[in-house]
């Protein structure tokens, strides 16, 4: 009966839907296209019947809700298709962000779609349609209707890469009546941590076992990491990257700079701006890209001078700011730098993935909000690769402390190389979990 009621509000909700994909649109195209895949319907995509017809191939479900899921997803999809013979990728997304990455994971005979809303005619429309094997839901996306539905129709939904913070598990608590059967009804559960585990079955999640986490198998791009190292041999001062920069975060960085400049005030502020531009270059890339706008305004408001990414044709242009107002190229921003900060973790947001960074071998300045990758925070701040700092004013001077010594500078890059080598194979062990979990069937 509760599954019911819920439904029944998400019924509801259909149009408030649809007005916010039009909405968001506006400042992200892709929001806008083929929003019937959201309800359930799939035009011109050919049903399951029709493009495997008379052949040994099967859809494997991915779902990489956004952007961080959708990179972490690329090491494991390859791994399965060495693992699976005759696997397809059926790929869904629920953000922008996440499909547009997420064609680079695509082959020939590959769908991609977005998620379905979670009611229980869009679900039962998909699950029809597609027919996968199996379902495998990276990190943390449980829908209480899919879960249901799959159950149904005996199609094994897992949840893999996991991670549930206390956070997590404490607003999960209080809509247990919802969210507990969800997680119960899950085939198999892999966890990226211990603790991630422990967390997960608290709700009766079925942990089969701990993996790691995949992120730490993604190899960045190599054209990405020359063409960012060039530019970084070319230029005559350092770069510090705030990598990921979530909404609030760029004034407080602003704002800190500002008053590091305070006491090198000679005439106006702009004397300042340029004395600190003289010694650091400063580059920041938003989280969203619908707020590049937003924060390119935002610095020239504090004095400023802004370089957009886009704009550039053979290089970065000089300006006191670098804006990095492009997807899918973090590998560059952090070959360019020499530090980065990581956006999300100086608001209550719970940071974001800082493995990118330490693959590239760029270490991390942290603000105090981590709890979204404990684990992967505590790994590389043992490992040398990463720092917490209790505010930005603190990550400010730590990232100039970085600078002005080279042994430690170079201490900290050797760390972040060795991470990766240090704690990959997660995505080849959750491969083999999902073969064995098929072949058992």
């Amino acid at each position: 009966m509760t599954r019911a009621l819920y439904s029944l509000v998400l019924w509801l909700l259909q149009p408030l839907l649809r007005m916010r994909l039009r909405l968001r649109a506006r400042a992200e195209p892709l929001y806008g296209e083929r929003e019937g895949e959201r309800f359930g319907h799939y035009g011109d995509v050919p049903s399951a019947s029709v493009a495997l017809a008379g052949s040994t191939d099967f859809y494997v479900w991915v779902h990489a809700v956004s952007l961080g899921e959708t990179r972490a997803a690329q090491a494991l999809v390859n791994r399965l298709r060495d693992s699976l013979p005759g696997m397809r990728l059926l790929l869904t997304h629920g953000t922008a962000t996440g499909r547009a990455m997420g064609q680079a994971l695509l082959q020939p005979g590959d769908v991609q779609v977005w998620q379905p809303w979670d009611t229980p005619g869009a679900v039962n429309r998909f699950l029809a349609h597609f027919q996968p094997r199996v379902g495998l839901l990276v990190e943390t996306e449980v829908w209480p209707n899919m879960v249901a539905a799959c159950a149904l129709a005996r199609m094994p939904l897992c949840l893999v890469n996991a991670r549930f913070s206390a956070k997590s598990l404490r607003q999960s608590q209080r809509l247990a009546w919802l969210a507990r059967p969800a997680y119960q009804g899950l085939r198999a559960v892999w966890a990226q941590s211990g603790e991630d585990a422990i967390r997960l079955r608290q709700l009766g999640a079925p942990v089969l076992g701990v993996t790691g986490n995949v992120k730490y198998d993604a190899t960045p791009d190599a054209s990405q990491l020359a063409r960012g190292a060039a530019w970084r041999r070319a230029l005559k001062r350092p770069v510090l990257l705030f990598a990921s920069a979530r909404e609030g975060e760029e004034a407080l960085l602003l704002e800190a700079l500002n008053r590091k400049m305070a006491p090198a005030l000679v005439k106006s502020k702009q004397v300042a701006t340029k004395n600190i531009a003289s010694e650091v270059q400063w580059l920041i890339v938003p989280r969203h890209p619908q707020r590049f706008d937003a924060v390119a305004q935002l610095c020239q408001e504090q004095g400023f001078s802004v370089s957009r990414r886009s704009h550039w044709s053979r290089g970065p242009e000089a300006a006191d700011i670098w804006l990095g107002d492009s997807l899918g190229e973090m590998a560059l921003y952090f070959a360019l730098s020499d530090v980065a900060l990581l956006g999300g973790s100086f608001a209550p947001l719970g940071g974001q993935n800082l493995i990118e960074a330490t693959a590239c071998g760029c270490p991390v300045v942290m603000g105090p909000h981590t709890f979204n990758f404990a684990e992967a925070s505590e790994l590389a701040s043992r490992a040398g690769a990463a720092f917490k700092a209790v505010d930005m004013d603190d990550a400010v001077d730590r990232c100039l402390a970085l600078l002005q010594s080279a042994p430690a500078l170079q201490q900290a890059r050797t760390a972040a190389h060795s991470l990766g080598r240090d704690h990959g194979g997660a995505a080849q062990r959750t491969a083999t979990a999902v073969q064995q979990l098929l072949a058992g069937l």
